[in-house]
């Protein structure tokens, strides 16, 4: 049996994009969130937001183009970083100490990369 010869063309956003744009809200949303430390909403606290989103967003849509042609270790790390970077990031807002944050971050990260690694190597080609 032969297919159409037109099929209707679907307008629908792509996981490459839905993903990364769905963190980057929550991401944006919650760093606006912790910036304005429990006073009244500033513009500032909404631009910093904004822009904490926008910057995510890249980051993990970068790495999501690129991750096919990573090997499985500097994947699993790549995520690993970002994740961490974002967490220590949002935990630093929080006026805690840096070093806390940092190590905060660090931790993260490590959980990350081992997990990712691991279901990048029992999921993989």
């Amino acid at each position: 049996m032969a297919a159409p010869a037109a099929l209707p063309v679907r307008h629908h956003i792509s996981a490459a994009w839905a993903i990364p744009l769905a963190l980057g809200a929550f991401f944006g949303f919650y760093a606006g969130f912790l910036h304005r430390t429990g006073s009244p909403v500033s513009w500032w606290d909404v631009l910093y937001g904004v822009v904490a989103g926008i910057v995510f967003t890249a980051l993990a849509y970068g790495i999501g183009r690129i991750q096919g042609r990573l090997i499985q270790e500097v994947r699993a790390a790549a995520y690993g970083a970002l994740a961490g970077a974002a967490v220590g990031f949002l935990h630093s807002l929080t006026g805690d100490s840096i070093l806390s944050s940092a190590w905060l971050g660090v931790i993260v990260a490590a959980v990350t990369g081992v997990s990712s690694f691991y279901v990048f190597h029992t999921r993989g080609p």
